[in-house]
């Protein structure tokens, strides 16, 4: 075949983009290689090149149509395969990126980043047994893949494997000591299986590297062992600044409403199913004020087919699953319905979706329940909370306008029955003695803590200790620390995970519910006292330490709220030696536990509204966000 002046000029067009393409001129490359390719349209160098510098500037959509058109020309491209796959994943198009990364593995089977890559699509799907096993494969094909150690240690810990996890955690650290919020990954994952070894150390240096703004550990597994509130804002300020997001696209703006029309209000979560945020919501989504509020769910996470999931279903006027859609995706939809106040029910919990409150897809932004803590980003407009959980003293821990509802600010579900519950026996609990009982997450337990329960077992004769079994490590860790401090580990009982419905029941075979600090119980505290168990609660200066205090304030029984962990041992004492003052307790909490907050929804109810109606009030005319106070009177104290 003989010379062709035009492929000859498609090859220089070509050579002009690889240079400008060096020099990292990517707008300058792209022009060269359409220049390329409008002389030679199949040319699979320059589909390949010009797909790469699409990925590049994020248009992902326009990189795949060229990845297609090259693997049409050459299927068995192993590159293009894998940027395939990475087009798919940042269009949340997951189960194909899982096929393309498979065809890439095909032709290629020891590329450890189709493996990782692979996994995160896994993940996506929340499919993290699939994922944990490509992560492992990314790790034993190159053993100094630090994204890929990470995204296993992640794995194995959403898993419950919690000392793998560890393990993993730590050869991640030796490779890469300052690898983002390993450290606190860390520090968690130890937590979750009670491995409490050299902790003070850790957590000195976990405040250290907060105070300094060093992305050292995620808020969420700040929470255990924050005992500053202004270090927790630090902690999620600095971790905040990770979600710096492209302007969204434009859409029309929610418009002030003329006249008293209906407010519309999303909720985001991923927890829309049998989950905490749920149990205390699904009664509060069924009592608005339907012919005053709209109210549409922003769902994250999945159908788990519960009963749960019918009765929130109902609740809401539409139900949108963001769960497949990026965040300019589901941020436009928000917009798209015009939602005037947006709640985040997730935070940094689970499966949250900070990057859509990032884009500001509503007017109204606020922060409520599903987070203990302030977001610390400047997105989120107000924090919904009561003057026991956060007094105006502390108003500076928060980026957001505080809120301060009367009573409680914690929802629950008013309408639950708890049934006659089991025998003792039946929960491998003596006959007799003293139950303390303590049915918090275990990653909430630390040592100084544990210390205390210690020596009330010691104190109180045939007493036994009732822990949630959250795995088998922490359990066997637990008995092993109540031996070390000269505890029979027989007299640490743990109660398995049962539904719901039968968990409430077991409460009423303990007498006194033993509270973690400095992280509370949030939804296990109103757990125990619906069922009617008293709860003690040790406050701090943090929210996640003023959950239980909160609520307890709230049934009136503040002398369960203890400033101090001597203060707590003290009462706990005295209520396991003086029968008749826990059973006045018992009797004053049976009382008010009806017709009081945090149990009387449909006040709460009311008073949210209060504060939604005055929220968006503020925003039609015009005025900043601004602490204020629902009352009778609404009033504004900032």
């Amino acid at each position: 075949m003989g010379f062709s002046f035009r492929a000859w000029r498609a090859r220089a067009c070509l050579r002009r983009g690889l240079l400008r393409l060096a020099r990292d001129q990517r707008a300058e490359a792209l022009d060269w290689f359409d220049r390329s390719l409008a002389l030679a349209p199949d040319h699979p160098e320059a589909l390949y090149k010009r797909a790469g510098v699409l990925v590049g500037m994020d248009r992902h959509a326009e990189a795949l149509a060229d990845y297609e058109r090259l693997l049409r020309l050459q299927p068995d491209h192993g590159d293009a395969h894998y940027n395939r796959g990475v087009a798919l994943q940042a269009l949340h198009r997951h189960r194909e990126a899982i096929d393309s990364y498979g065809r890439a593995l095909a032709v290629r089977a020891d590329d450890a980043d189709a493996h990782n890559n692979r996994g995160l699509a896994w993940s996506a799907l929340k499919r993290v047994d699939r994922a944990q096993h490509d992560f492992a494969q990314a790790v034993a094909l190159r053993p100094d893949h630090a994204e890929a150690l990470h995204n296993h240690a992640v794995a194995l810990q959403s898993l419950r494997r919690y000392v793998e996890a560890a393990a993993s955690y730590e050869r991640l650290l030796a490779l890469r000591p300052d690898y983002p919020y390993a450290a606190g990954k860390l520090l968690h994952a130890r937590m979750l299986g009670c491995d409490w070894r050299d902790l003070d150390r850790w957590v000195a240096e976990i405040d250290a590297g907060v105070a300094r703004g060093d992305r050292v550990i995620d808020p969420f597994a700040y929470l255990a062992v924050a005992g500053s509130g202004l270090l927790a804002r630090r902690c999620a300020e600095t971790y905040a600044t990770e979600l710096r997001c492209p302007p969204m696209p434009a859409v029309p703006p929610t418009s002030p409403k003329d006249g008293p029309g209906r407010i519309r209000v999303g909720y985001v979560s991923g927890e829309f199913r049998q989950q905490a945020t749920s149990l205390l919501m699904v009664r509060f989504f069924e009592l608005r004020d339907r012919a005053r509020f709209d109210g549409v769910a922003f769902d994250n996470g999945f159908d788990d087919g519960s009963a749960m999931r019918r009765r929130l279903g109902a609740a809401f006027d539409e139900f949108v699953d963001i769960a497949g859609m990026s965040d300019v995706e589901a941020a436009a939809a928000v917009r798209r319905r015009g939602i005037d106040i947006l709640v985040d029910l997730s935070g940094y919990f689970g499966f949250s979706r900070p990057g859509v409150f990032a884009l500001r897809p509503a007017p109204v932004q606020v922060n409520y329940l599903g987070f203990p803590g302030t977001l610390g980003s400047p997105w989120m407009d107000y924090i919904l909370a009561d003057r026991q959980l956060i007094p105006a003293a502390q108003y500076p821990h928060f980026t957001e306008r505080v809120v301060e509802l009367p009573g409680c600010y914690q929802p629950n579900d008013d309408s639950r029955t708890v049934a006659d519950g089991p025998a003792r026996a039946d929960c491998g609990l003596p006959s007799s003695g003293f139950v303390f009982c303590c049915f918090n997450n275990n990653f909430k337990i630390t040592p100084a803590v544990y210390d205390v329960w210690m020596r009330l077992l010691a104190q109180v004769q045939d007493s036994v200790l009732w822990l949630l079994e959250d795995n088998a490590t922490a359990a066997a860790n637990l008995r092993a620390e109540a031996g070390r401090r000269g505890v029979d580990p027989g007299r640490v009982i743990f109660a398995p995970r049962w539904p719901h419905e039968r968990h409430l029941a077991r409460h009423r075979l303990a007498d006194l519910f033993l509270d973690t600090t400095p992280c509370n119980a949030h939804t296990t505290a109103s757990d125990a006292l619906w069922a009617g168990l008293p709860v003690l609660t040790c406050s701090g200066e943090t929210f996640a330490s003023r959950v239980a205090g909160s609520l307890l304030h709230g049934l009136e029984l503040p002398e369960l709220v203890t400033a101090d962990l001597a203060a707590y041992e003290a009462m706990a004492l005295r209520l396991a030696q003086e029968p008749a003052t826990l059973a006045a307790v018992r009797q004053r909490l049976d009382r008010h536990r009806l017709d009081h907050p945090p149990f009387d929804t449909a006040e709460l109810t009311r008073h949210v509204e209060a504060a939604y109606s005055a929220m968006h009030a503020r925003w039609a005319r015009g005025e900043s966000p601004a602490a204020f106070a629902v009352g009778p009177v609404l009033r504004t104290t900032a």
